[in-house]
């Protein structure tokens, strides 16, 4: 890697712009390819969203994306190909609910419930959405049945039609704060659902085993990218920031903000499609295009770890994952993030949407120490409040990223818009991971769709057949996925509403007992 002085325009069969996950696995195919490749990243590291520290206290922290699983095979195929390793995030112990000031103890994706009507509302609300998400296809959500009706849609109006009770609407909000940085108010239904969908439903997407958190590598994910830099060889440009693209039947020329330019015969756009308005084009994006860039924001996240001197928590019984329902807790989301040997014992937690952007001009110092209040009070141990070390990112500051995980769509827009994210522009191609139609927004739908993109490219060329543009990842060997149940209880408990116009409210105290003596690890453990 190096950074490029200005002098005569360097000459490239394809210039990629991003030097993040994306576009580092379309330039490497590319090369593999045969082909000559330059990739221009704006920061002085590659990574993009996915960026690794290392220190003496904690040896290294994923400040940015860090988890996989089952299903995410393009990652885990590249991983092992690089060299890189995984290992299994801790769930050995119960996980955490905390609501109204009480904490509860529950196994499995999802919290439980004793009072039975708010059982039966979480219940009919994860099925809803995923029996909503069956209809919508994963390559062209534009073509779903009710596509319109529900992108006029936000996820609130969604979640409020249907919950019937107050704690299933509080924890449908935080759903979608964890699963985008967003609030439910500030997303289309039917994006959201397709988000979900595409990530294999409501429990692949919120668990750890068999979900989409379940690993993490060791030594960092940022290794992924750095390998892949390294064996570009110098390819890779850093601080060259793309101010202008132009293209003509000729080829392709960029300019960077350094003044170096760049010509080749294609480009791939691998940033962030709200950073693509800063690039002069010439022609001039189309029209769909130039407006869907301007429509679709980053997620708010502020990343958070705090390190002690031992991992109390597990000796208390909790593995470490807490599900925080307080308007004055900074961390909704919480994971052990101890290394696989068991050293620097560590709490990350996500400061999410609302929060992030309530929090942003706080001090470190201040968000630590609610943080650590928040732990204290949460856990019941004043050990709490002892961190031996705090990491924290704020991705809402990065110039280069705009926020985290990825854009999202607002009410209204998805429908129109989307069908144009993977369009080719001439001679530009589009990858980053909100192209993706599988796992978009993880670090797996970053790498399908740099290689989409590269593939889209040869077939451009004239090396491969369209039909291998879309190719299917074989499943990984390492990290297999087993089949995500529905039990029968799952499918058939009627919604609160179902069942109060059809039985009456008797009827709920039959479903109660029901629950009780048919599924007695249902009951919510209270801790003293």
């Amino acid at each position: 890697m190096d950074t490029a002085q200005p002098s005569r325009a360097l000459r490239a069969d394809v210039v990629v712009l991003g030097g993040g996950l994306s576009g580092l696995s379309a330039a490497k195919l590319l090369q593999e390819s045969g082909l000559n490749v330059v990739v221009l990243e704006a920061r002085d590291r590659v990574g993009g969203r996915t960026f690794t520290v290392t220190g003496s206290k904690f040896k290294y922290v994923d400040l940015g994306g860090a988890y996989i699983g089952p299903t995410q095979n393009g990652i885990l195929r590249l991983a092992r190909e690089l060299g890189v390793k995984t290992y299994l995030v801790n769930e050995k112990e119960h996980l955490v609910h905390h609501r109204k000031g009480k904490t509860h103890t529950f196994r499995g994706p999802f919290p439980t419930a004793w009072n039975p009507l708010v059982y039966l509302d979480y219940n009919n609300l994860w099925r809803t959405i995923d029996s909503m998400g069956r209809e919508i296809r994963a390559d062209a959500p534009w073509a779903s049945p009710h596509a319109e009706e529900w992108d006029r849609m936000t996820m609130k109006q969604l979640i409020d039609r249907v919950c019937w009770t107050r704690a299933a609407k509080d924890f449908g909000r935080l759903f979608v704060n964890v699963n985008v940085t967003s609030e439910p108010h500030e997303v289309s239904a039917l994006w959201f659902l397709w988000y979900v969908k595409q990530c294999g439903g409501t429990k692949r997407i919120f668990s750890t085993s068999n979900g989409g958190q379940e690993r993490k590598f060791v030594g960092g994910s940022g290794q992924i990218s750095d390998k892949m830099a390294e064996q570009l060889k110098g390819r890779v440009k850093l601080n060259q920031a793309v101010v202008r693209l132009s293209q003509d039947d000729g080829g392709v020329s960029v300019e960077t903000i350094t003044g170096q330019k760049y010509q080749a015969t294609y480009a791939i756009s691998a940033i962030p499609p709200g950073l693509t308005m800063n690039i002069h084009y010439q022609p001039e994006l189309p029209p769909v295009r130039n407006q869907l860039i301007q429509r679709i924001p980053m997620g708010s996240i502020i990343k958070c770890m705090m390190y002690y001197e031992r991992p109390f928590w597990r000796e208390k019984g909790f593995c470490g994952t807490m599900m925080i329902e307080d308007e004055d807790s900074p961390i909704s989301m919480t994971m052990d993030d101890t290394k696989p040997d068991g050293s620097c014992p560590c709490i990350m937690g996500f400061i999410l949407a609302r929060n992030a952007r309530k929090l942003i001009n706080l001090t470190k110092e201040e968000r630590k120490q609610q943080i650590c209040q928040i732990f204290a009070k949460v856990l019941g141990t004043r050990e709490a409040l002892q961190p031996v070390h705090y990491e924290e990112k704020d991705w809402c500051g990065e110039q280069y990223s705009g926020g985290c995980y990825s854009a999202y769509f607002p009410p209204g827009t998805f429908c129109q818009f989307s069908r144009v994210l993977r369009e080719p522009f001439g001679r530009l191609f589009f990858a980053g991971t909100e192209t993706a139609t599988k796992w978009s927004g993880y670090m797996d739908g970053a790498v399908q769709a740099g290689e989409r993109a590269a593939r889209e490219v040869l077939h451009a060329m004239g090396k491969i057949s369209f039909s291998d543009i879309w190719k299917e990842e074989a499943e990984s060997q390492d990290v297999p996925s087993q089949p995500i149940t529905v039990g029968f209880f799952e499918e058939w408990l009627p919604s609160v509403p179902a069942l109060l116009s059809t039985v009456g409210v008797s009827a709920v105290f039959l479903i109660a007992l029901g629950i009780a003596l048919v599924k007695p690890n249902m009951r919510v453990h209270l801790l003293h």
